[in-house]
């Protein structure tokens, strides 16, 4: 099956998070930030949730997603 925006690899990966690390369920280059829905190339990607299965572009997104009221002023 071809990826909507080019060939197998190209484009958005699914993946499956794990303690420390992740499995590749279908290839891409990058997976999206689940707070700010940035792209995330997958040799960048550092914060993920294993209970979520969410990946996050930076850890100011674990915050706000995990602690809500932790970032406003």
């Amino acid at each position: 099956m071809l990826n909507k925006s080019g060939p197998p690899g190209h484009g958005e990966a699914q993946l499956q998070y794990l303690d420390g690390d992740f499995r590749v369920i279908s290839p891409g280059t990058y997976v999206r930030c689940a707070v700010s829905d940035v792209r995330i190339p997958l040799d960048e990607l550092k914060y993920w949730s294993v209970d979520l299965q969410e990946a996050y572009a930076q850890p100011t997104a674990v915050l706000q997603r995990h602690f809500p009221n932790a970032l406003k002023s």
